[in-house]
């Protein structure tokens, strides 16, 4: 199924076809390819705004994700829990839902943050795959939870850096 980028900001330059590249074996990585995924560049501004409506924190953020499914009240972008367990897929009952949903990287935040060495394409490469690990059911809301997380991270990441060359690290280190 497809992947979509969209880049709805103008602030940073962002080049579709590297990170695309990456997200497509991330995708294989977790088997998930089967699925349709969005990624959504946007500025501080935007990225704040929806972090208000949807977490009540009024800040920039570097990544929230949304999951497709149908909600209680009827709406098909909700930010509630898919009740999936981490790492469990969707289980579609027909074939418009095989959708993960979307994943907002605040990407003028990414790159305010990123340190010298790093490389942005990188930074946004391993930010869409937290949010993609978000889509399938991992949080770190609690250090339990978090130690599934930083090690999905951790795996897909090495198999990415083993593919591309790189050597990335999960967005989730050191949280706990």
């Amino acid at each position: 199924m497809s992947l979509v980028i969209r880049n709805l900001q103008r602030l940073i330059p962002i080049r579709r076809v590297p990170l695309r590249k990456k997200m497509e074996i991330v995708r294989s990585i977790l088997g998930v390819e089967k699925f349709d995924l969005g990624i959504i560049c946007v500025d501080n501004k935007n990225i704040q705004h929806i972090n208000r409506i949807y977490r009540q924190k009024n800040v920039p953020t570097d990544v929230l994700s949304f999951p497709f499914h149908e909600g209680n009240n009827g709406s098909i972008l909700n930010i509630q829990p898919q009740n999936l367990k981490a790492g469990e897929f969707p289980q579609p009952d027909v074939p418009d839902d095989y959708n993960l949903g979307d994943i907002f990287l605040g990407v003028e935040y990414i790159f305010q943050q990123c340190k010298g060495s790093e490389d942005f394409y990188d930074i946004l490469t391993v930010t869409a795959t937290h949010g993609l690990c978000h889509l399938l059911g991992f949080t770190h809301g609690t250090e339990a939870e978090w130690q599934k997380m930083f090690q999905k991270e951790k795996q897909v990441l090495e198999e990415l850096s083993w593919h591309t060359g790189t050597r990335l690290q999960p967005l989730s280190q050191g949280l706990f």
